[in-house]
C-alpha cells in the first residue's frame, strides 16, 4: 500500500527518465489521470494511454526525449504538498516555477489545473507538484 500515490507517480516517471525508458506503467487513479493529461497538453510527455484491467487500471506514459541530445523534456519533478504537510495558496500567491518556464500542478475547486490556468480563473488551492 502506497501512502502518497502522487509521490509514487512522480518517482516512477523520474526513475524511468534516469533509466532512459521509453514507456512507464503506473497504477491509475483519477488524480493521476488528470496530472498525466496536463503533462501531455503542456508537451512534457509524448503520449499516454489508459488501460482497464480487472482492478484499478494502468496508465502507460510514453516519455519524450530530444532526438539528438537524448535529454528528457522533463528536467525536474518535485512534490510540493505532502500528506504530512499540505501546501495551500490563494489566488494572489500562486507559485512561479523556473520563472514561468515550468508549471505547478494544483488541485483546486475547478479541478486539477496548472498555475497559469489558476491565475486566469483567479482561484487558489493545493499545490501538488512542480515540473520543469
Amino acid at each position: 500500500m502506497v501512502t502518497d500515490p502522487i509521490a509514487d507517480y512522480l518517482t516512477r516517471i523520474r526513475n524511468a527518465i534516469m533509466a532512459k525508458h521509453r514507456v512507464v506503467e503506473i497504477p491509475a487513479s483519477n488524480l493521476k489521470k488528470a496530472i498525466t493529461e496536463i503533462l501531455f497538453k503542456k508537451g512534457y510527455i509524448l503520449n499516454y494511454k489508459f488501460e482497464d484491467d480487472s482492478k484499478q487500471g494502468i496508465i502507460k506514459v510514453a516519455l519524450k526525449y530530444h532526438p539528438v541530445t537524448k535529454l528528457s523534456a522533463i528536467l525536474k519533478l518535485e512534490r510540493v504538498s505532502r500528506p504530512g504537510l499540505r501546501k495551500y495558496v490563494n489566488a494572489d500567491n500562486l507559485p512561479r516555477v523556473l520563472n514561468g518556464l515550468g508549471i505547478a500542478i494544483m488541485s483546486t475547486s475547478k479541478g486539477v489545473i496548472t498555475d497559469k490556468e489558476a491565475k486566469k480563473l483567479k482561484v487558489g488551492g493545493e499545490v501538488l507538484c512542480n515540473i520543469s
